[in-house]
């Protein structure tokens, strides 16, 4: 059952990673591709710039649920979101959004082709541990003892 006591930390983590995997259905596969994540929490969504000519926008027309997956290894946190998601083409917003790392796709945020991708989320589940070296001190101990590593925080949260 889903707790919601940490919406909080899940909507820290995704800002701090910033970038995820986006995971859509196309039929019976799923596909997953990586995304710089703009994390609103006051809006209690995550969005996305995307290209309207690109194969995510028509799966996700198709099937809205998505999920997103974070991961920043070397620190060892995880955070996975499961949500609704949604193309729009809202100029505004998307000029809010555009930044330099954007040019890299696109020239400027009046091209016709970017669109704004949003996605509520409904959970997430996170992982945060305390990094990889005590990570791996207490997964050893444990290993050699008779007991259970505390590898950090784990929560599933009602977003």
């Amino acid at each position: 059952m889903a707790s919601d006591t940490d919406p909080e930390r899940v909507w820290n983590l995704m800002e701090k990673i910033g970038f995820c995997m986006l995971a859509t259905r196309d039929g019976e596969d799923i596909r997953a591709r990586p995304m710089a994540a703009h994390v609103e929490p006051a809006e209690n969504a995550v969005y996305f710039l995307t290209d309207v000519k690109d194969h995510k926008d028509d799966e996700i027309n198709a099937e809205s649920h998505v999920c997103l997956a974070f991961a920043d290894a070397g620190d060892q946190k995880y955070v996975s979101v499961t949500g609704v998601a949604t193309v729009r083409n809202d100029r505004a917003k998307i000029r809010d959004l555009f930044s330099a790392p954007a040019k890299a796709w696109w020239d400027s945020s009046e091209d016709p082709s970017i669109r704004l991708l949003k996605v509520v989320p409904k959970d997430a589940q996170y992982w945060d541990s305390p990094g990889t070296v005590v990570s791996y001190v207490k997964m050893l101990a444990a290993a050699i003892g008779d007991s259970r590593p505390d590898m950090g925080d784990n929560a599933k949260v009602r977003m």
